[in-house]
């Protein structure tokens, strides 16, 4: 680290560019914070940032030399703007030491507040603000948190001890316990400390400070966190910031208060602020969900100036920000303060109406807007997927009813632990976590679930945003539902684990039992920002295709806006009950007329597979890949087979069977006989592929209709195998169309699938119209990894250690894969500058790899046909992006 870059900035200080744009350096939270202070002028208590770069550099080595002397210089220059200093007995200065990484991780590090309390400055923060209560909820909160995140000790004791002191003084709230029996709390506390950790409860600030900094940068590489950034892909190399920030108290009294606003409803996107508040509490009590919140109405009642200031400071930061902003804010004795804002989470039906109301804009003085680039930039693939989720049929007896946090429908089983709920899912059932209310902890049994619901807790509670985020279904705060172990009752009645039941993330309602569900209707907003999307990727010459193997999937990708089929597999065709036999017979064929007959069965029924694709798709591409798969893979389990013959007996049928599978058995089979390999051992099956797309062609173009048609052949990784393929099916085609007046429109290419077919591009283009890139192969091979071995049992290991960025599977591997995409992409255009370019692998729906893909110069991109919406909005935005 160089001596004269600082790792520690004040709120306040001149950044030469403005400090949103510096995330990357001060987190997002302390970007904003230092915007907020500095540019925007708005009351936020007096604090400073230690930057990412300190974090990393601990990361890398341990504490960094010269850090501690940066913070105790900040720390000087805060007690001075202040006017107290942290720990005075008298009047002591009180901190919040909180994470701020560059994306927002909710809940995913750590947080420890009221710092610099100890047994002397507590008794100063008493008679300075003449409140012993406040004082010591202060202390015993600081105690709690300092001991949890600091020491690491188990919360539940502090728990205890907490409701034992309520149940002492009938107590129904925290803010209701005694001065008296609050001193008693804190020196309970303390004991706890003592006996867990073996040296008492750390008295020094300065100690106090560096532990809770030490700590946040630790919390970086906790489970939960690392467990949240696999699942967010966040890079594990980032780092956190921290906030060091003077406390202000919405524990004071009856005249403070806390709370989380959103400058518009996060959940529908409707232009009206919302948020959860409480009096008399500190700000983990509004997430934590620890107390029922009340909404910004009752702020409005209990503290009319102040909303009315908070109202104007919610215009300002969407003006500011251009968009809708999440915020913390606390009230002490009558005075607002920010602690906090971001560009705020969303849901999807909220992501896609703000982003058309935005392009609209917002009238009036100070009046802004977006543009239609803007508004496509700002949904994502995860927001697109949301507006899709089921819905249910019916309705139900309603069993509890609490906050609509999350919108869809979930059904699943009853478990009450993140254990339970994560193991459950591990069976295969389908899984309802309910909890009082959820912590970081649960994530692990949270991102498994169907459905969340929470007894307590608001909409910006940890279960709230957690959900929302990921899209899963959730009910907050519905306070009728009493847990007892591993069951609750709710409006007279039990639910145990196990039991079903419905929840709707989307009205609130509980009910017992599974209900029906229908698919999602989309909102508006949903066509109409696929179509800003759509004129931004086409102007760009992008285009989005979609994997469909039969005529209904066709007409349901092409309702869903595909431009074409990518990629029609063949071998899905052959699976049906009614087709299996015959492609065994073929199989079994011990004479040339045998496997003539069973090819020419198989040539009727894919005919008719084929018009039904080709009209669904009029006038668009269709790519249809021949035949790819061993042919093993059409037979009976080996194991199965001998395991029955030496049990029962097989019939005559069987045995056959079995000396089959045994025969066409290869050690590793997706490096055998399989693709164009199948078609040099049986040509006949190739041949028969052909004519029937051929004669469906035919049929099509007698039908007035336009086929236009791309036969694809797998797997090749040499020049004369591609020629020898493509002379099979040029001389089918040529047999098939004798006599048409009009001929379809016919393209021969390939896919590339293996690194050597990747590196030899520009020789198998000599035989080739066109390329789609394998992108599932193409990662197996270059990882030398199984997919249907180490994406359960070694990736979570390998994602979780940092040794891969990102599952391969998922993103494409920008530095393997995605260069052997370049290097084909580039050397196939080098032999051939008109060479059709696209990718049909599960890439092809991944916005990350899309931007990958448009970079190397392809012309489409292939997915299921329920990501093409998603894949035509990622295509824009890598338009965009490309400039």
């Amino acid at each position: 680290m160089s001596n004269d870059v600082p790792l520690v900035y004040a709120f306040d200080h001149k950044h030469k560019r403005p400090p949103m744009q510096l995330k990357d350096l001060l987190g997002g939270k302390g970007a904003n914070l230092a915007e907020m202070t500095s540019v925007l002028g708005l009351p936020v208590p007096a604090g400073f940032t230690i930057s990412t770069d300190a974090c990393r550099a601990y990361m890398a080595g341990g504490w960094p030399e010269g850090l501690d002397v940066e913070i105790r210089k900040q720390l000087t220059g805060l007690e001075k703007k202040m006017g107290r200093t942290l720990g005075d007995p008298t009047d002591p200065l009180l901190v919040s030491v909180r994470s701020g990484a560059k994306f927002s991780m909710p809940g995913m590090m750590d947080t420890v507040l009221n710092l610099g309390l100890n047994d002397e400055s507590v008794e100063g923060l008493a008679k300075q603000y003449d409140d012993e209560r406040f004082a010591f909820d202060s202390y015993r909160r600081f105690i709690a948190m300092y001991g949890r995140i600091v020491l690491d000790l188990d919360g539940a004791p502090f728990e205890r001890l907490l409701d034992t002191a309520k149940e002492w003084d009938g107590a129904t709230t925290d803010a209701d316990i005694t001065p008296e029996t609050l001193r008693r709390l804190c020196a309970r506390y303390k004991e706890v400390v003592q006996r867990e950790t073996g040296t008492p409860f750390p008295q020094d600030p300065i100690a106090q400070l560096r532990g809770a900094v030490e700590a946040v940068f630790a919390s970086w590489n906790g489970d939960r966190a690392i467990s949240y950034r696999v699942r967010e892909r966040i890079s594990h190399d980032l780092g956190t910031a921290v906030n060091v920030q003077a406390m202000v108290f919405g524990n004071r009294d009856d005249n403070s208060g806390t709370g989380v606003g959103f400058t518009r409803n996060a959940a529908t996107g409707e232009n009206v602020p919302y948020g959860d508040f409480l009096i008399n509490a500190q700000g983990e009590d509004v997430v934590a969900g620890i107390r029922n919140t009340e909404d910004l109405d009752a702020l409005e009642r209990a503290f009319p100036k102040i909303h009315k200031e908070l109202m104007a400071i919610f215009k300002r930061l969407e003006a500011h920000y251009k968009d809708m902003c999440d915020t913390e804010f606390t009230i002490e004795q009558g005075k607002l303060y920010m602690l906090q804002t971001r560009v705020g989470k969303r849901t999807g039906a909220a992501a896609l109406r703000m982003a058309v109301d935005m392009v609209a804009g917002v009238k009036g003085k100070g009046g802004w807007k977006i543009t239609e680039a803007e508004a496509v930039q700002r949904i994502t693939a995860e927001q697109l997927d949301q507006v899709l989720h089921p819905q249910f049929e019916g309705t139900g007896k309603v069993l509890c009813k609490g906050l609509a946090a999350s919108p869809g429908a979930a059904v699943g089983k009853a478990y009450f632990t993140a254990d339970d709920a994560a193991d459950a899912a591990d069976r295969g059932e389908k899984v309802i976590l309910v909890r009082s209310e959820t912590s970081p902890e649960d994530v692990h049994g949270m991102q498994v679930a169907e459905g969340i619901l929470t007894a307590r807790g608001g909409l910006v509670s940890h279960a709230a945003v957690v959900a929302r985020g990921w899209g899963i279904p959730a009910v907050v705060g519905a306070d009728s539902v009493k847990i007892d172990g591993k069951s609750f009752t709710a409006g007279g009645v039990t639910v145990n684990e196990g039991d079903m039941l419905s929840l709707d993330g989307t009205s609130g309602e509980v009910v017992l039992g599974a209900l029906a569900t229908k698919s999602a209707e989309p909102p508006p907003e949903f066509a109409t920002v696929l179509t800003w999307a759509d004129k931004i990727r086409l102007g760009g010459d992008f285009k989005v295709r979609a994997n469909a193997d039969n005529g209904p999937d066709a007409a349901n990708a092409r309702r869903f806006g595909a431009e074409g089929i990518g990629l029609c597999r063949t071998e899905h065709m052959f699976l049906g009950e009614d087709r299996l036999p015959v492609v065994r017979r073929m199989i079994l064929a011990n004479t040339p007329e045998d496997e003539a007959a069973a090819l020419e069965e198989l040539r009727v029924v894919q005919k008719k597979d084929f018009v039904e694709i080709l009209e669904a798709m009029d006038g668009l591409p269709v790519t249809v890949r021949l035949l790819d798969p061993p042919l093993h893979e059409f037979l009976p389990n080996v194991d199965e087979l001998e395991i029955k013959k030496a049990v029962s007996g097989l019939t005559a049928e069987e045995e056959d069977l079995l000396r089959a599978a045994h025969s066409w058995a290869e050690f590793n089979p997706m490096l055998g006989t399989r693709g164009v390999r199948l078609g040099v051992v049986k040509p006949g099956l190739y041949a028969m592929q052909v004519r029937a797309l051929m004669e469906a062609a035919a049929d099509r173009v007698a039908a007035k209709g336009n086929p236009i048609v791309e036969i694809m052949i797998p797997l090749t990784v040499t020049r004369e195998e591609m020629a020898e393929a493509r002379s099979w099916v040029e001389q089918a085609i040529e047999e098939t169309t004798k006599g048409l007046k009009k001929n379809p429109t016919v393209l021969i290419g390939t896919m590339i699938e293996t690194p050597r077919a990747a590196l030899r591009a520009d020789e198998i283009a000599e035989e080739s119209d066109f390329f789609s890139f394998g992108t599932n192969d193409l990662t197996q091979m270059a990882f030398g990894f199984s997919r249907d071995d180490v994406e359960a049992r070694m990736m979570p290991a390998y994602l979780e250690a940092g040794l891969l960025k990102r599952n391969p599977f998922e993103t494409i591997d920008v530095g393997g894969v995605g260069e052997l995409v370049k290097i084909g992409a580039k050397r196939g255009r080098t032999t051939k500058p008109d060479l059709k370019l696209g990718v049909c692998g599960e890439h092809g729906g991944d916005p990350e790899s899309i931007m990958l893909f448009r970079e190397a110069g392809l012309d489409y991109v292939s997915c299921s046909p329920f990501r093409v919406p998603i894949a035509r909005l990622a295509a824009a935005q890598a338009v965009l992006a490309g400039g």
